[in-house]
Parts: structure tokens; C-alpha cells; sequence
């Protein structure tokens, strides 16, 4: 039985939808456990994604939550659009544009030339409105409350950086990263590579390593299977 093999230990792909924070994701999958079967069940996410963000992710139940590690490293891929010639100081939609920057010299192959010089390794800046710690804050924390804080950089690497079409001002791409990436910066970074603005406006995570999306259950559908193990018991 599915519920069986959650409180055993089972790895979840998930499909998560925008909205909702990594962690709603994994206390919907908790909780309707912990209502059907009246025991609670060990559950945890392998990386987070962020609420504006839909796509995969792996939760762990029962003991596979010790294997959670073995996937935090895996390289991931995503699509999404960058709208080019404003910003917002989130990097992405949480916060409104505050500037605009003109686009009238940004041409497709200008475009496709800016993609390829991301690939590689480099220094990455994370976006203030970001989930790092500082002082044992996160950095959001200080960004909505308007304060200046100094991030430090990290290594990243992207392997792949796709333009798969333009309908200016918006671009869209597909992106495999090393652990730690934000696509969100690299929006930011991508505006300002082109002498001008960007900032993320959709994004999804289509692959962890070797798993993809394609294969990963609705929360609704995971919820589905632990309410039809327990009413098979019951009747």
C-alpha cells in the first residue's frame, strides 16, 4: 500500500504548484498522513523552490529523509521568462518594478551572445529577498523591512543556458545549474549584461538530476492515495 510504504520510507517526486512554499508542501503531505492513519509520519523536502516558482520537488518520508543530503547536490534544470527593461528589487514578482531601462538595442543575436557568457563557472550575488542566513536572520527579513545588508558571493556553474524564444520584452530560456543557483539573479544579471533591466517573471524546475517533472504526483493526487488506502482498511 502507498501509506505503508511512506511510513517505511519513500521518495516523492511532487510537482509543486506556484503559490505555495516548499514547506506547505511538505505539511499537506504530513498532515493528511497524519489524519488518515492517526500516527504521525517523518517527512522532508530535498531543496527548496521558491513560492513563485512551480515544478519539481523531492520530498522524503519515513527513513529516506537520512538520503535527503544525497539530492541537495544534484544539478537542476529550469524554464522561465525574463522580462527585459525593468527591475524590482526582489528580482522577480514578489515586489513591483521600481525602474524601467530602454530595450530599443537589444537584438536576438545580442541576446543569444549574453546567454552563452553565463555558461561556466562564477561568482554569483543571491537576491536580498532570499532565504540565505545572516546573523541567523534570513537576508528577506531585512530586505522587507528596507534594510541594507552586505551578501557574500558563492561559487555557481551553469551547463546549459537555452534561449528557446523571444517576444520582446520577454525571453524565454531553459537553464541546468549547480546546487545554490538563483535563477533570479541571474535575471538580474542578464538585464544588466545587455545594458539594461530584467527580472524573472515565470519559472518552473523541470529535472533534479535524473529526475524529471513528467514523473511527479499532484499533492492532491499523493493526498488521494493516503484517503484510498485508509477507506480500503476501514470497509
Amino acid at each position: 500500500m502507498f501509506s505503508t510504504e511512506l511510513k517505511e520510507g519513500k521518495v516523492l517526486l511532487v510537482h509543486k504548484p506556484k503559490g505555495i512554499t516548499s514547506f506547505d508542501a511538505v505539511y499537506k503531505i504530513r498532515k493528511c498522513y497524519q489524519r488518515n492513519a492517526k500516527e504521525k509520519l517523518k517527512v522532508g523536502h530535498a531543496g527548496t523552490l521558491d513560492p513563485l516558482a512551480s515544478g519539481l520537488l523531492i520530498i522524503c518520508t519515513g527513513k529516506q529523509t537520512k538520503s535527503i543530503d544525497n539530492f541537495m547536490g544534484l544539478p537542476k534544470t529550469y524554464t522561465g521568462t525574463f522580462f527585459l527593461g525593468a527591475v524590482t528589487p526582489s528580482f522577480d514578482l514578489e515586489t513591483e518594478p521600481d525602474h524601467s531601462f530602454p530595450t530599443d538595442h537589444i537584438t536576438d543575436d545580442l541576446i543569444h551572445e549574453c546567454a552563452a557568457s553565463f555558461l561556466g563557472t562564477s561568482e554569483q550575488l543571491p537576491p536580498m529577498y532570499s532565504a540565505v542566513k545572516l546573523g541567523g536572520k534570513k537576508a528577506y527579513e531585512f530586505a522587507r523591512k528596507g534594510k541594507e545588508i552586505k551578501m557574500a558571493t558563492r561559487t555557481i556553474e551553469i551547463t546549459r543556458f537555452e534561449i528557446t524564444d523571444i517576444r520582446m520584452p520577454e525571453v524565454d530560456f531553459k537553464i541546468t545549474c549547480s546546487k545554490g543557483t538563483y535563477i533570479r539573479s541571474i535575471a538580474d544579471d542578464f538585464g544588466k549584461r545587455l545594458n539594461s533591466g530584467a527580472y524573472l517573471k515565470e519559472l518552473c524546475r523541470t529535472d533534479i538530476g535524473e529526475y524529471a517533472l513528467n514523473e511527479a504526483l499532484a499533492i492532491e493526487e499523493i493526498q488521494h492515495k493516503i484517503k484510498q488506502d485508509f477507506r480500503e482498511i476501514e470497509s
